[in-house]
């Protein structure tokens, strides 16, 4: 699906998402406006899915990261579909994933204190639909943390 010229443009966004399209074109060996179709092509292919900013939450007051790990009682019919739809409610819900296995889904959600983490677990978390277990994995420090591909 990617050429040669697609993967080392790709390489160079990711090291440098911020570039302007003329420095990245330069350091492709292309023109500009050939960098830009190209890019263009990724986009409308759903390769380039975009750019987006990432925001130090520790920086904004947010000092505590709980991974929250939940079964729920797939007895009932619409489980998963209730169950994110109310999470999705929740302002310090940052990331939502699904699994196939044990867990069924897996929360990140930032506070700004222990305090305010027991009271948004008391009463948000603990009141989300069809729980049935849940684990709590308090985050201390992030060894890699990479979307950078190897392209």
């Amino acid at each position: 699906m990617l050429d040669d010229t697609d993967r080392r443009l790709l390489r160079q966004l990711q090291a440098d998402p911020l570039a302007p399209i003329s420095e990245l074109a330069e350091r492709c060996a292309m023109q500009p406006a050939t960098a830009t179709r190209r890019l263009d092509k990724l986009t409308r292919q759903g390769v380039l899915k975009g750019q987006h900013a990432t925001i130090d939450w520790a920086a904004l007051g947010y000092a505590v990261e709980v991974s929250l790990r939940f079964t729920l009682d797939k007895t009932q019919s619409n489980a998963f579909d209730d169950f994110q739809a109310a999470a999705r409610q929740i302002p310090e819900v940052i990331a939502i994933q699904t699994f196939l296995g044990v867990v069924d889904v897996r929360l990140s959600v930032v506070a700004r204190d222990m305090a305010h983490y027991q009271t948004l677990y008391r009463d948000h978390i603990l009141t989300l639909p069809h729980i049935a277990e849940l684990e709590a994995l308090m985050h201390v420090a992030t060894i890699k943390s990479s979307e950078t591909l190897p392209i």
